[in-house]
């Protein structure tokens, strides 16, 4: 084996380490390039997206199940945070992860039953899960504030150190969106993500090899619930006001719009989804004057040139394309 052939090798068997790496790599120098502080909340934003969709693909990507209301634990999460510091005096870091395992139960208690359900049943149920807690957050006026929102949440604070300029939340949101990334790599690359892939291609041939498809189902859904409260005490804590009109039944939507546009059963394109939809508004003023219209549009788009996503679709394309060429080279 060559040099070439070597170092071609040791890319391809750690193409995931690498490309790790080299994200992380990029987060760390990006505010010593980019300063502007709205620059660095727009991208604080996309690691919140981010951690919500990596959630959202595992349910849906992999396996094969579908849910219109994970605004709702992003939701409770972020109302859980703000009423556990503001009305109860907890501090901010064990209030995130009580609120987490809190979510995790009330994720339990839904999924159980819900996930008997399956395609637009459970799709309609999940966006009824979206619609009780949206309400109740909006008519709860003692404890959530009503449409007024739910003001002077505390941030979040390491040894020595308040974590409230764009930079420092910078490195904290990015660090919490990075473990979720290497957590979902992990988890989809082992026995348990096999079987988890096996049920989104076929949920009666996954139960005969003896995939647990019910308790699967249930697993997912509640990890990604999980991720999606996460995302919302760090949305929280990191704006210190949050609103119901913020979990409404439309972000829940773009969530899946997300999936969808960087790939289902895609990892990276989960972060590339997240980015796409949240800067898409900045580039082009049309876009943010037409939001709902044009993401629904994209949406259509992609399922029908690409269903595979964005990047996923792309990367076949490409591959595809160079596989034509080597056979070409080949026969010539």
């Amino acid at each position: 084996m060559t040099g070439r052939q070597q170092f071609l090798y040791f890319l391809t068997l750690h193409r995931t380490g690498l490309a790790v790496t080299l994200m992380a790599a990029a987060l760390l120098v990006f505010p010593l390039v980019e300063n502007n502080p709205y620059t660095l909340g727009l991208t604080n934003l996309i690691a919140i997206n981010a951690i919500v969709v990596l959630g959202l693909n595992l349910f849906i990507g992999y396996t094969g199940q579908i849910s219109l209301g994970h605004a709702a634990f992003f939701g409770l999460g972020a109302y859980g945070s703000a009423v556990a510091t503001v009305t109860f005096g907890l501090p901010p870091w064990p209030a995130m992860f009580l609120v987490a395992a809190l979510v995790a139960v009330v994720a339990l208690a839904v999924g159980i039953p819900v996930l008997r359900l399956s395609g637009h049943y459970l799709a309609m149920a999940t966006l009824g899960l979206n619609y009780v807690v949206h309400t109740v957050l909006l008519q709860w006026d003692e404890v959530t504030g009503g449409p007024s929102g739910f003001a002077g949440i505390p941030s979040l604070s390491v040894p020595g150190a308040a974590v409230d300029d764009p930079v420092s939340l910078h490195y904290l949101l990015w660090g919490f969106a990075m473990a979720c990334l290497l957590l979902c790599l992990n988890l989809v690359r082992s026995g348990v993500g096999r079987g988890m892939s096996a049920l989104a291609g076929d949920e009666t041939a996954a139960a005969c090899l003896g995939v647990d498809t019910r308790a699967t189902k249930v697993k997912v859904f509640v990890l990604s619930a999980v991720l999606a409260s996460l995302a919302g005490s760090l949305y929280a804590h990191s704006s210190q006001y949050v609103s119901p009109d913020t979990f409404g039944i439309f972000a829940s939507t773009d969530f899946v719009i997300m999936v969808v546009v960087g790939g289902m059963g895609s990892i990276w394109g989960s972060v590339f989804g997240a980015a796409f939809l949240t800067l898409m508004p900045e580039w082009v003023e049309f876009f943010n004057e037409h939001k709902d219209f044009v993401h629904g549009g994209i949406l259509v788009l992609v399922l029908m040139f690409l269903p595979q996503g964005l990047i996923t679709g792309l990367t076949d394309m490409i591959r595809v394309r160079l596989a034509l060429r080597r056979r070409d080279h080949a026969a010539a």
